[in-house]
């Protein structure tokens, strides 16, 4: 029996949810665990998010709001209350942490992981979200953004959206979800929102057994909520403190 995967992202600043999501994942038999990115940025714990993780030793990925953490300019942290906190609270030593995390990762010759192309990591490799909401890509466009990627199994996140889809390649896809937020409205690349219905956290689990099909199960989990939305109240973010109690935008 192979070790049994624990696949986590956009987790957020969200330790609630994370150090439930390691209890699951643990008492369940996970064995390694795997971070797709979006991990800080969030109104709720930064810093003790980073410490948790330091002592996880999760095979670790960059996201795109870890990237604008450290690249935000002075008029970018005025503008915006939030990456204030989250830079007053994390202070130096995450900001280089984060800096030196990979844009994506061969695992092994079979499991491949991005954050959310290949590519780019602003782009849902699963989602088409041009009309405001979110459908899951035709397969040949799916093929087209994955590139020379060939590996069997394909790890994204991004979107906060659990899914599971195999393309004709017979290539399986796999965003665990999100660990930290249920739900969100971005402006980029148009107006447009996710949302999972639940405040339960998200993740999911990897294993095979010899050379028979990988296992693929997912997991929610119900965590201490309360103290995360009073984390967001306290930054004024009650557009968080609605997304984390309802999973709706």
């Amino acid at each position: 029996m192979l070790e049994k995967i624990a696949i986590l992202s956009d987790i957020h600043s969200n330790i609630f949810a994370l150090e439930a999501v390691i209890n699951h994942a643990r008492a369940n038999g996970a064995t390694t665990f795997i971070n797709l990115g979006d991990i800080l940025y969030g109104p709720i714990a930064p810093r003790k998010t980073y410490e948790r993780l330091q002592s996880l030793n999760a095979l670790t990925l960059s996201g795109n709001q870890d990237r604008q953490i450290y690249e935000a300019t002075p008029d970018e942290i005025d503008a915006n209350p939030t990456m204030a906190f989250i830079l007053q609270d994390l202070g130096q030593e995450p900001l280089h942490w984060m800096k030196s995390l990979p844009f994506d990762l061969h695992i092994t010759p079979e499991i491949y992981a991005c954050h959310g192309t290949p590519t780019n990591d602003l782009i849902y490799l699963l989602e088409d979200v041009s009309s405001g909401s979110a459908t899951v890509r035709t397969d040949q466009k799916i093929l087209s953004l994955l590139g020379d990627v060939c590996a069997p199994i394909i790890l994204c996140g991004h979107s906060h959206t659990p899914r599971c889809i195999e393309l004709s390649t017979g290539q399986c896809v796999i965003n665990p979800g999100s660990v930290g937020l249920q739900a969100y409205t971005d402006e980029e690349p148009v107006v447009h929102s996710m949302q999972n219905y639940s405040s339960h956290a998200s993740y999911a689990t990897l294993q095979r057994c010899n050379n028979s099909p990988w296992d693929i199960a997912f997991h929610r989990v119900s965590y201490d909520v309360h103290s995360a939305i009073q984390a967001a109240q306290s930054r004024n973010r009650d557009d968080w403190v609605h997304y984390l109690t309802t999973g709706r935008h």
